[in-house]
């Protein structure tokens, strides 16, 4: 019954950590392509406020959760591929965060230098990591 908690627990912290991952390099469309200082104001706050209010505790209790399921189980999870595989794509998705934290800086200290066609390309990032886990834990294709 705790691995089924655990296990609940852990996708309901990753649907939230996407949603972070999905709506912060949206609002860094919005922010490249805003023209008033009161916007990009509201901007800084509102990336602030979702990077370290939702983002960072959802992406933490995810790997929480995660290496608690992968310690009920060690030897049988580390003996497949498709989870080296998938926790290959969660460091990628640890890094995606990371360079969002630093693109966070840089709108905030006003040094953009990126269009919004730019961060519309990077938003796609997680999308394609999705679809990569959720195939990879379902199918388990190798």
């Amino acid at each position: 019954m705790l691995y089924l908690w655990l296990k609940a627990l852990h996708i309901i912290a990753m649907v939230c950590w996407f949603a972070g991952l999905f709506y912060l390099p949206r609002l860094f469309v919005y922010h490249a392509m805003s023209e008033d200082p009161a916007s990009r104001e509201r901007f800084c706050i509102m990336e602030r406020k979702l990077y370290r209010g939702i983002m960072w505790p959802s992406m933490i209790a995810t790997i929480g959760l995660g290496l608690w399921l992968l310690s009920l189980n060690s030897a049988y999870y580390f003996s497949q591929s498709w989870m080296h595989a998938k926790l290959s794509l969660v460091l990628v998705l640890v890094a995606y965060q990371l360079m969002c934290g630093a693109q966070l800086k840089a709108f905030a200290r006003g040094e953009n230098r990126r269009s919004h066609v730019f961060y519309r390309w990077f938003n796609e990032a997680p999308v394609l990591a999705l679809l990569a886990i959720v195939i990879l834990v379902v199918v388990k294709p190798f």
